[in-house]
C-alpha cells in the first residue's frame, strides 16, 4: 500500500505464484501416480526481489540440498500479460537460457518445439541489453554460483509497479501455457538421468 492506494501485483509476480503452485500441484500427482521425479524439486516462493532479490540471496546462502547438486533454477516471473512489442500472446522472453549451459538452453528449445509452439524471444538475454534483466530476478543469484537458469518473463506494460496490475487484466489462457512449458521442461530436467552439463563442466 502506497498513498492508501493497493499495489496488487497480479501479474508481477502474482502470475508467477500461481504458476509455481499449479506446477507443483501437477508433480504431486506424478507422484501419487508413482511416476515421481528421479531428482528432488524445491518450489521456492521468495519474496524481497525489488529490495535486492534477498529472498533468493537467502536460499543460495541457506541451501536445502547444496548447490554444487542443484541441476537447474526456473525463474518465472511476470508470464500474465502481453508487452507492447507483441501483437499476439503467444511468445515467451527467455533469459538466461544458453549463459550457463548449452543443454539446458537446447532441452528449452527442443520441449517448446515438440509441445508448446511458442514464440521464443531472446531480446533480453542480449549481454548489451541497457535492461539489463538478467541481474534483476532472483535467478541470478542461483546464476552467480554457476547453476543453470531460465527466466521467462512475458515483458513489460503500462501497470508494472502501479496499482492498477490487477487480476482483471491478466490472460489465463498465456498464464497456463507458459506454465505448462515451465513444467515440462522441469518434467524433462528432473527424469533425465544424467544432470545437464554446464559450459565449464565437461
Amino acid at each position: 500500500i502506497r498513498n492508501g492506494e493497493i499495489y496488487n501485483g497480479a501479474d508481477d509476480d502474482g502470475s508467477g505464484n500461481v504458476a509455481i503452485l499449479e506446477i507443483a500441484e501437477a508433480f504431486q500427482i506424478a507422484v501419487n501416480e508413482n511416476n515421481g521425479p528421479k531428482r528432488s524439486i524445491v518450489f521456492l516462493h521468495v519474496t524481497g526481489e525489488e529490495k535486492g532479490l534477498l529472498g533468493s540471496k537467502y536460499y543460495t546462502d541457506n541451501p536445502i540440498y547444496p548447490l554444487k547438486k542443484t541441476v537447474t533454477n526456473l525463474n518465472i516471473d511476470m508470464i500474465g500479460r502481453v508487452d507492447e512489442y507483441h501483437d499476439n500472446p503467444n511468445y515467451i522472453y527467455l533469459i538466461g537460457s544458453n549463459r550457463i549451459s548449452n543443454e539446458l538452453h537446447k532441452i528449452s528449445e527442443q520441449v517448446n518445439k515438440k509441445h508448446i509452439n511458442f514464440e521464443l524471444d531472446y531480446t533480453y538475454n542480449d549481454k548489451n541489453d541497457p535492461n539489463r534483466f538478467y541481474e534483476r530476478s532472483d535467478h541470478y543469484n542461483f546464476a552467480k554460483n554457476n547453476i543453470p537458469v531460465i527466466f521467462y518473463f512475458g515483458g513489460l506494460h503500462e501497470d508494472y509497479h502501479q496499482p492498477t496490475d490487477d487480476v482483471e487484466k491478466i490472460d489465463f489462457q498465456k498464464l497456463e501455457k507458459v506454465s505448462k512449458y515451465v513444467f515440462l521442461t522441469a518434467w524433462e530436467l528432473a527424469y533425465r538421468k544424467e544432470a545437464i552439463k554446464t559450459k565449464w563442466k565437461k
